[in-house]
Formats: structure tokens, sequence, C-alpha cells
């Protein structure tokens, strides 16, 4: 893979000076080699605002979770030319990209994904995302998927696919801007845990949701009994080294 910082094609860059240093407008990313896993690929990368993947020739792809956790100064990014079909796991991976403001996801393929929780966590300038493509048919786990969203008002949700879902544990926990949302394809049969799903939404969607459907149990209204010891089901990244090379 390479890296260039503003349009600068003959300087890359490694992990370690994406972290620390001076505010970076651009970079562009050329995928040309042969990796399974993106795992926390861009993770903590504070100084990047923009990210463009003007190359992806691989589809070999299956691990993007904690891929741009944390990368608190992004703003933009451009997936025009991005392979996700081989995917299978997506957790965290825009968690705490508090600047975003807008994610086009409609050429995301999603169809092998088994896990999305945390996926847009903490994403509190979120105001519009496109999952028109979306496929959900295999993810178990949803747990937090949309947590602290704090600014968008709608969720283009009503494509999903959740028959094989276990976790839904505060997946819309504190999306305080929402005024609507379709949740009548919503198959809740396999689901283990919707703890405080809906807490700090706007009463009157709470109150849509209780009179609209009846697949949601009490405790997906309330908020859960403080557990310290909570274990976070899968998603576990590797140790992180910020000089591993990109």
């Amino acid at each position: 893979m390479h890296i260039f910082f503003n349009n600068n094609i003959k300087k890359e860059v490694n992990r370690g000076k994406l972290i620390k240093g001076d505010k970076v407008k651009k970079i562009k990313v050329i995928i040309d080699y042969e990796e399974k896993s993106f795992c926390r690929l861009f993770q903590y990368c504070s100084i990047i605002e923009s990210i463009s993947f003007i190359k992806f020739t691989r589809n070999n792809i299956t691990d993007m979770s904690f891929m741009f956790n944390g990368c608190s100064s992004l703003k933009e990014i451009n997936f025009y030319n991005f392979n996700t079909d081989n995917v299978t796991d997506m957790c965290y991976m825009f968690n705490e990209c508090g600047l975003l403001n807008k994610l086009d996801l409609s050429k995301f393929n999603t169809e092998k994904v088994f896990d999305m929780q945390y996926m847009f966590g903490g994403c509190n300038k979120l105001k519009e995302i496109n999952l028109s493509n979306f496929n959900t048919e295999n993810v178990k786990n949803m747990n937090r998927m949309f947590k602290d969203c704090y600014s968008i008002n709608y969720l283009p949700i009503n494509n999903f696919n959740t028959s094989k879902a276990e976790e839904m544990k505060e997946m819309f926990y504190y999306c305080k801007s929402l005024k609507n949302i379709d949740l009548s394809n919503f198959n809740t049969s396999k689901v283990q845990n919707m703890t405080s799903m809906f807490v700090g939404c706007p009463n009157e969607i709470i109150a849509k949701i209780k009179n609209s459907y009846k697949n949601f149990t009490d405790d997906a209204f309330t908020l859960p009994k403080i557990d310290y010891d909570e274990e976070i089901i899968g998603c576990v990244p590797p140790p992180f080294d910020s000089d591993d090379d990109i």
C-alpha cells in the first residue's frame, strides 16, 4: 500500500507520522498488494482530515475492524474506489470519528459481515449516512452500532435484515436528534440482548416505537444495571504499535 501527503506522490509515510505532528489536509491511498487485514490501519491517526482511496485492486481483505477508530480530526472519506467484497468484520470501523458529518457507504458490499458493533459509535457530528446497499443478513452483533450519534436525525435502515442478529444492546443509545426511524423490517427473534437499545432517543420517537412495534422488550427503553465486568463480545484488536509501517 502507498500513502501520500497532500498530493505528494514522492513521499510515503509510516504509521507513527500519521498520529503525531501537524494536521494533514488530505492523504491519498493506493491498495495494490496482498493483505487480508486492515484492522486498525488508521487507528488514532489524529492528524488526518481527509482520506481518498484512489486505487483498490485487491478484493482479499477480510478484516476492517478499528480501521479509522479514533481519527478525531477526520472530516471526509472518499470511498469511490474501495472493495469490501470479502470483509467479515467491520466492528469499531468509524468509532470516535467525531468530526465526520457525512458518510456515503452506498458502494459497500457487506453481505459477508458478521460483526458491526460500535461501527459508528461516537460519530457525534454525523448528520448524513448512506446505507442504501447495506446487506446485514449475516450480522450477529449490532451492539452500540450507532451509539452517541448525537446529530443524526434520520437513519436509513429500513432495508436491514436482522434475522441472524443476536446482540442489539444500546444500538441507538443517545441518538438524541432522531426524528424518523423505520424498524418495520427488524426481526428480533434471535436477539438475546437489547438492553437500553433506545435510551436517550427523543421521547416522541420512543413513543412511536412502543406504539408501532411489539417486538422490542421493556429493557430496550431503560438504563441497565452497571456491570463493571462487562465483556465486549468479540472484536478485540491486536497490540498497537504507533511505529508500525503501513
